[in-house]
């Protein structure tokens, strides 16, 4: 017996199996094409995300025929926004995702309204186009389905909810706690819709997807190609709150950071939300059996994606993994300094209008200073977060896990680690989104028994510890500093 995770990523989407011991026992991948209608636009096609779905699906039933799938746990990309037409379950534009910006004029439309500290008060968050709510909008009035939305012909969901449709053959129309809780609309202190924050973005009510815990019953597949009829979806979460919790982050100080296409650094908080004073996020950090855990979070919008960058890009590698070699093979950056704003800068400046640049470039530069700066730019925004996260908690950070794919790279763990002045402690399987959310189904289907025991199994493959001294991290912060004000 297993548990299926469907780990539903930004550029690609991950299936895993998850035996009783809780070891991945199987994985499978398939990416899926990035849509950039124009400048600052980023698009995904919804049914390329589902074929990726069933492809992954499809690959691991094929190579374990036998296995009894008991539970389905799904995590996701968070912001990204799908509206859909009820009946046929045919999206009626390409899914906006969290990175776009095309919102910006309506946030600034709504700060200039003086509205800022209401949304803030309210859901936690902060008024920028990477939430869903702007994203619902814009998304009705260019397709000019304003009135079918208030007829409630149409249903609006983040990639969760979408994926919950298309399992249980439009069955149900439902999301949890985490992601509910990225749309500028969800109210922090009920846990419900906020009347309020609908009316300022104009979102109709009959739109939106019922709020279920993380460990709730979502449904039962029904017509998924390569899955029995009637497995029950039983741990659903964003891909930031299912690392969180993959992690064994279960007691108030405990931090991760999630290296994939963006970074992401949350700190579990306890049973009540901490409002940030510095451009954090309040946010779920789960919801089990109706009790909610809360997180400060901080997010960068480019980490990995500088990478795919210097790739696809600028050309200068061929392979995302050549990186490390090629910034290792000079000692330090040369004084180039990376901001990596290629889609505005997120927490804590939240400055849509950045944009990336390089600095302290001579004649001398080659591309392994690039690479090196690229790198260290990627850490150096976590510094940031790590600072906001500390005044704002008023609890000093003792060491941080990490996952993602760019957390394999070595020389980034290590500068990080530097930077930061503090132990990283790296787990053998850097899954932790899809584990996370196999865990919480285990859980919610009873196919595991506590939390206790999966804190009990959490450990470290590699700890990587400071080797630099206070002089270095000053420099390294001054000119980082220097960089981002000029962006």
């Amino acid at each position: 017996m297993y548990l299926l995770a469907i780990d539903q990523g930004t550029t690609g989407t991950t299936c895993l199996l998850v035996d009783e011991r809780q070891e991945v026992v199987d994985r499978s991948y398939r990416e899926f094409p990035q849509i950039y209608p124009q400048n600052g636009w980023v698009e995904h096609d919804p049914e390329a995300i589902w074929s990726s779905v069933l492809e992954t699906i499809g690959d691991l039933m094929q190579r374990h025929p036998e296995c009894e799938v008991v539970a389905i746990g799904i995590t996701n990309q968070r912001e990204t926004t799908v509206v859909w037409d009820r009946a046929s379950g045919r999206p009626i534009h390409h899914a906006i995702v969290w990175q776009c910006r095309r919102t910006e004029s309506l946030c600034t439309a709504l700060k200039q309204a003086g509205h800022s500290e209401r949304f803030q008060e309210r859901t936690g968050l902060v008024l920028d186009p990477y939430f869903s709510g702007t994203k619902i909008n814009w998304i009705l009035d260019h397709t000019h389905s304003r009135v079918r939305a208030e007829r409630g012909e149409l249903a609006f969901g983040t990639i969760d909810s979408f994926l919950i449709n298309r399992l249980t053959n439009k069955q149900v129309h439902a999301t949890d706690t985490t992601n509910a809780s990225r749309t500028l609309m969800m109210n922090l202190a009920t846990g419900q819709w906020d009347p309020w924050c609908l009316e300022q973005l104009a979102v109709p009510e009959l739109i939106l997807p019922e709020i279920r815990a993380c460990d709730a019953h979502f449904g039962l597949t029904q017509g998924v190609p390569g899955l029995a009829d009637g497995i029950p979806i039983h741990g659903v979460l964003g891909d930031q709150h299912a690392a969180l919790f993959g992690q064994a982050c279960f007691a108030p100080g405990e931090a991760k950071c999630t290296y994939g296409t963006g970074a992401f650094l949350l700190a579990n908080v306890g049973d009540k939300p901490v409002h940030s004073t510095r451009g954090l996020l309040a946010t779920p950090a789960w919801n089990l059996c109706g009790e909610i855990t809360y997180a400060l979070e901080g997010s960068t919008f480019i980490a990995g994606a500088a990478v795919q960058w210097l790739r696809d890009g600028l050309g200068l590698i061929d392979k995302a993994a050549q990186i490390e070699a090629l910034a290792a093979s000079v000692e330090d950056s040369g004084g180039v300094v990376f901001v990596p704003a290629l889609a505005g800068l997120g927490a804590p400046h939240w400055r849509a209008d950045a944009r990336g640049a390089f600095f302290g470039l001579t004649r001398g530069t080659t591309k392994a200073h690039f690479a090196r700066a690229v790198l260290d730019g990627i850490a150096l925004q976590i510094v940031d977060l790590l600072n906001a996260m500390t005044a704002d908690s008023g609890v000093p950070l003792n060491r941080l896990r990490v996952d993602g794919g760019a957390a394999a790279n070595n020389l980034l763990m290590q500068t990080q680690s530097d930077l930061l002045n503090v132990p990283i402690d790296r787990p053998p399987m850097l899954e932790a989104t899809g584990r996370g959310a196999a865990l919480v189904a285990g859980l919610g289907s009873g196919f595991l028994s506590s939390i206790d025991r999966l804190k009990g199994e959490w450990k470290a493959e590699k700890t990587f510890s400071p080797t630099k001294d206070e002089s270095w991290r000053n420099r390294q912060k001054m000119a980082w500093k220097n960089a981002t004000e000029r962006c």
